[in-house]
This record gives C-alpha cells, sequence and structure tokens, in this order.
C-alpha cells in the first residue's frame, strides 16, 4: 500500500467515525422510555394520545437540541447560513427517529391484543432495545472493537431497566 492509499484509507476512517454520532438515537429512546413511563403512571389514557405524547416530545427535544447546537457552540465557531441549519437539523434527526418505533409499537398494540399496560410495556421495551441498538450501531460504525460494542450496549441495557425499575417502583 502506498503513502497516498494509507492516506485515503485513514481520512476515509476519519469520515466513517465522524458520521457515527447517534447520541441523539440514544438520548431519544431513552427519552422515550421516560415519556411511556411518565405517561403509564398517569393511569388510563387513550393510545392515540400516547403516541402523539411520544412523537411531539421527540420533536420538541429534537428543536431544543438543534437550537442548542446553533446558538450554543456552533455560534462561536461559525457564522450560521442555511447549510449549517440543514446540517444540524439532520445531525439531531435521530433523536424524533428514536420515537418512532416505541410510537408504532403503541399504535399497533391492539392488532396484538394488548391492554393499555400491555401496550406500555411494549414500548418501553421498544424505547431500551433502541436505546442499546443505537448505542451498539455507533460504536460498530466508528470501528470500535467488539469488546467496547457489548460494553456500550451493556450500560445502554443497564440504564434501561433502571428505567423500567421507576416503572415498577412508581406503579406500585
Amino acid at each position: 500500500m502506498s503513502s497516498s492509499d494509507g492516506t485515503a484509507v485513514r481520512v476515509r476512517d476519519a469520515e466513517r467515525r465522524a458520521h457515527a454520532d447517534y447520541t441523539g438515537g440514544v438520548y431519544g429512546s431513552m427519552l422515550a422510555a421516560s415519556v411511556v413511563i411518565g405517561a403509564g403512571t398517569l393511569g388510563s389514557f387513550p393510545r392515540a394520545e400516547l403516541v402523539v405524547l411520544l412523537l411531539l416530545t421527540g420533536v420538541v427535544f429534537w428543536i431544543a437540541h438543534v437550537h442548542a447546537q446553533l446558538f450554543g457552540a456552533r455560534l462561536a465557531q461559525q457564522s450560521l447560513n442555511r447549510q449549517v441549519v440543514l446540517h444540524v437539523c439532520r445531525e439531531e434527526w435521530p433523536i424524533v427517529k428514536a420515537a418512532v418505533p416505541p410510537a408504532a409499537a403503541v399504535a399497533l398494540s391492539p392488532l396484538l391484543g394488548l391492554d393499555v399496560q400491555g401496550a406500555l410495556w411494549l414500548a418501553l421495551s421498544v424505547a431500551v432495545a433502541g436505546q442499546v441498538g443505537w448505542s451498539a450501531a455507533a460504536a460498530r460504525r466508528a470501528g470500535a472493537a467488539w469488546r467496547l460494542v457489548v460494553t456500550t450496549a451493556s450500560v445502554n441495557l443497564l440504564l434501561g431497566l433502571v428505567i423500567i425499575s421507576f416503572k415498577i417502583v412508581l406503579k406500585h
């Protein structure tokens, strides 16, 4: 391999790592799990209400993250233009994407014969699985060793189990 080939490989690896930030997905999944727990402690409610709550919460937090990125560190580093704004919007979009699977789980739960509590548990499980999946995908995409992928997935599973324990404690 020539030095130019080695440089090209390092550049591609650096670009891959730069696009491997799925922090928003992990965060969004954890947020969705928290919304499910909060809604579940309020008693019975229409499923459509939880679907809308999950999606709107994801959108509001996405907007908050975009705002923080644009008017926090980025504003000090570069001027704002349409391209920068769209780039930040795309970077933070996984927060919204992470709310979709739990919302879909709630929407589809009647087809599975689940009551409201069953729908809550399904949505919570989907959110935690998403949290673990996003973290593992980020680690793999960044080129992490399998040991680190398993470690980050395990930490996120543990965090998800902590959230689930909140649901159990708050229910009783």
